[in-house]
């Protein structure tokens, strides 16, 4: 008796399943889209955007440049790099150094032409950045003040002005 009902419901759930599998088989009606998406204009498939560029610079080759010491020619300590200023093309014009002080104290912030620093030598974070002034040309700079108009002491024939409408 227990094989015969077994076996009844081996044979119900082996109908059923052919039987949703038959309806699986049928095409399924497709829904119409609705008549405003009837009459818009088919628009051209959107073009994913291209990749990003990927640029590798060995660790020997590039490094960062703020916080770092900067020296004369003479070896004479200039400061440290505190910012760098750009234009609104994005091309670097200028570095803001902490001149002068001590521990922070009593200095003042200048500007140099980009032109002015000289980046050989420079291999790990404790090699200092050479700067074609003199203490005495630096320390006749004015001070930087943000949101006024840059002045930038520049090498000898190096400083080009700013197109700049004020």
């Amino acid at each position: 008796m227990r094989t015969r009902i077994v076996i009844l419901f081996v044979a119900v759930a082996l109908i059923t399943a052919r039987g949703v599998r038959a309806g699986d088989d049928s095409p399924s009606p497709t829904p119409s889209p609705p008549p405003a998406a009837q009459a818009a204009p088919k628009e051209p498939a959107k073009q994913s955007a291209p990749p990003p560029s990927v640029t590798v610079i060995g660790a020997r080759d590039a490094h960062g440049i703020l916080g770092r010491e900067v020296l004369s020619s003479a070896n004479e300590d200039m400061g440290r790099i505190v910012d760098v200023i750009v234009d609104r093309d994005g091309k670097v014009r200028a570095a803001v150094i902490d001149f002068g002080g001590f521990l922070g104290v009593g200095s003042r912030k200048i500007v140099v032409d980009w032109n002015a620093l000289r980046f050989a030598g420079v291999s790990n974070k404790s090699d200092s950045i050479t700067l074609d002034l003199t203490k005495k040309q630096v320390n006749a700079a004015p001070e930087y003040k943000e949101d006024t108009p840059l002045i930038v002491l520049g090498a000898a024939g190096s400083l080009h002005p700013w197109d700049y409408d004020h």
